[in-house]
């Protein structure tokens, strides 16, 4: 007999075909009435596929009586009550490492982008300003720059060694030193700020750094530093990231996230010293496919064994 699944969003098609092949999928953000859904298959519901941006909260985690595995698609997890699935001895899974490199290529991409003014001139080009005004105002070169990287984990590790590779110094603020690991460490996120010129994200959401990126350290960071996030959006306070940026108390920003998504602040929008990226981190075909292959073993290891690859 086959499992009842839960999906809350779409998958990769190859991906989705494998869940259809070996359990019962029902496919929530079709349904024109999810609650009428839920409560017709609440009951035989074992198992999850759960997608950043789809909230798993409490009380749909409490809908589900027979609820063993929730198998996300991404590596942040914050949309899951995980506390919620604890409680009722749910496991969760992830799907890190798969993603690292992507990520990292984004967020050296947003660093390119806001300092060499990639964003700025594709649009002087295209309008006709460069025959009109001639050359594009100079942007700032990445050689001899230090980064301050916020959570050096899988993915602040692997920004740290694009940064070397570009010629900049790499420093980086968490709550604990790490083993094994070279660069400089700052248990003060203000000190880190203040030698810093590129102030990268990569750190996980949490009750502790909501709102961690603040007007002080906005301010600390200076008129010439730059704002990375590929973390979550959370984590900074938009309302003053927007006003740091239209005061110049600092120079530009590079953002992959932010706190409403798919909802980007307007004033953001009207800023030429912002690029703006949709949350792209991990879209590539490849990274996107090893993903949701994760959640199909997760979901087929628990099933067979109750193992899972990757539990959070």
């Amino acid at each position: 007999m086959k499992h009842d699944i839960l999906a809350m969003a779409p998958i990769p098609a190859a991906q989705m075909a494998q869940l259809e092949d070996s359990y019962t999928v029902h496919k929530l953000w079709k349904s024109k009435d999810p609650e009428a859904l839920l409560n017709d298959v609440k009951d035989s519901i074992t198992g999850m596929v759960s997608v950043y941006g789809q909230p798993v909260s409490a009380r749909l985690i409490k809908a589900l009586p027979n609820l063993e595995i929730i198998a996300h698609y991404g590596v942040g997890y914050d949309n899951i009550d995980i506390e919620a699935a604890r409680a009722q001895e749910i496991i969760v899974t992830n799907t890190p490492d798969v993603l690292t490199d992507d990520t990292a290529d984004i967020a050296m991409g947003l660093v390119l982008g806001v300092m060499r003014r990639m964003v700025e001139g594709d649009i002087y080009v295209r309008t006709g300003q460069w025959a009109k005004k001639g050359d594009l105002p100079l942007g700032r070169c990445l050689r001899g720059k230090t980064m301050g990287i916020v959570g050096l984990g899988r993915i602040g590790q692997a920004v740290a060694k694009r940064a070397e590779a570009f010629g900049m110094k790499v420093v980086w603020h968490g709550p604990r030193a790490k083993k094994g690991i070279s660069w400089p460490h700052y248990n003060d996120l203000m000190n880190m700020v203040e030698i810093t010129d590129i102030l990268m994200l990569t750190c996980l959401y949490s009750p502790e750094t909501h709102h961690f990126i603040d007007s002080a350290v906005l301010k600390a960071l200076g008129h010439q530093g730059v704002l990375v996030n590929v973390a979550r959006g959370k984590v900074v306070n938009e309302d003053d990231l927007v006003e740091a940026l239209e005061n110049v108390d600092i120079a530009g920003a590079g953002l992959d996230v932010y706190e409403n998504e798919p909802d980007v602040p307007s004033a953001l929008c009207r800023l030429d010293n912002v690029v703006l990226q949709p949350h792209q981190g991990s879209a590539t075909h490849e990274t996107r496919g090893a993903m949701a292959q994760m959640v199909v073993d997760n979901l087929r290891l628990y099933f067979e064994k109750v193992e899972v690859l990757t539990a959070v």
